[in-house]
């Protein structure tokens, strides 16, 4: 089995710190752009003497715009906020918050989908100070971040996966649309799908986020599934996956699409012929263009 790293917590004192912080910051220019401003660093919840950070992008010009988390991948363990594929969707209009939340190699699932959750109520209770519309919020991610977003997504109101971080719990951690670009749905499902080099790429990492292996850890792994939690109820989906991906099979995509049609819900599955895991393909000019004609339909 593959150690888990856990941080131990000492003692600490703490302030309204969040609140603190993001009155406390101004936004800047973000740099190569005369159409966004950048708030970097905002403390959405602590976690022991974790500060957790997002960065909020707001579109100049646009008045109550909606909302999009925007969820980094690096199969659960790697990764930072810093890096953010989708920029022009704030020239077409939207504000984008980037969220940081506890790796793998931290703690184990479900306290990265405790972060995310919390931060989406932080900035659900914060909307009248930074000025979007909490109303109206999508969340979106790549890879592991894809698989993250879409279990956010099909999770509102789930008692077990909300956990308890923050100074916002009255605040709904609820959206209203999901975007997830090659990204996992089925846990236990995803090593058979997958290539020799596949799996030699996803067993470990989906054993540092269980805290073992997928075999040991079958009721977690179904927690951590999107397609074990598809109900009547969820919000529409996109999903953009690459046809040639050896990392995240398409297969996983084509699950969690056929439980959204399964209850009949809106969502549309964007198959990339001869894509990867990644690449330039999927934020080109072309696939902005849907994704934001499908924010649009759902989101305006």
């Amino acid at each position: 089995m593959i150690a888990v790293l856990r941080r131990v917590c000492g003692c600490v004192f703490l302030l309204p710190l969040f609140v603190v912080c993001a009155s406390a910051q101004q936004p800047d220019s973000f740099p190569g752009s005369d159409y966004s401003t950048k708030t970097g660093d905002i403390v959405y919840a602590v976690d022991g003497e974790h500060e957790l950070l997002l960065d909020l992008y707001m579109p100049k010009g646009v008045a109550d715009p909606p909302l999009l988390v925007w969820i980094h991948g690096g199969a659960w363990q790697r990764g930072s906020k810093n890096v953010v594929d989708t920029i022009p969707l704030v020239e077409a209009g939207y504000a984008l918050a980037s969220v940081e939340f506890r790796k793998s190699t931290e703690e184990i699932f479900p306290a990265q989908i405790h972060d995310i959750k919390a931060a989406i109520r932080y900035l659900r209770g914060n909307a009248s100070n930074y000025g979007y519309d909490a109303t109206r919020i999508a969340i979106h991610g790549r890879s592991s971040g894809g698989h993250l977003t879409a279990l956010v997504g099909v999770t509102n109101g789930h008692t077990a996966l909300e956990g308890s971080l923050g100074d916002f719990l009255d605040e709904s951690s609820d959206v209203q649309v999901v975007v997830s670009y090659f990204g996992a749905s089925n846990l236990n499902s995803i090593l058979a799908q997958s290539t020799a080099y596949g799996a030699q790429m996803r067993a470990p990492a989906l054993e540092l986020l269980l805290g073992g292996p997928v075999e040991q850890r079958e009721a977690l792994a179904t927690l951590a599934s999107p397609v074990s939690h598809v109900d009547a109820n969820d919000p529409p989906l996109l999903l953009l996956h690459g046809d040639q991906d050896p990392q995240m099979p398409i297969n996983q995509s084509h699950e969690l699409h056929g439980m959204y049609k399964l209850y009949g819900l809106p969502a549309h599955l964007e198959v990339i012929h001869g894509a990867e895991h990644g690449g330039e393909q999927f934020f080109d000019e072309k696939r902005t263009a849907i994704v934001t004609a499908f924010l649009n339909d759902y989101l305006r």
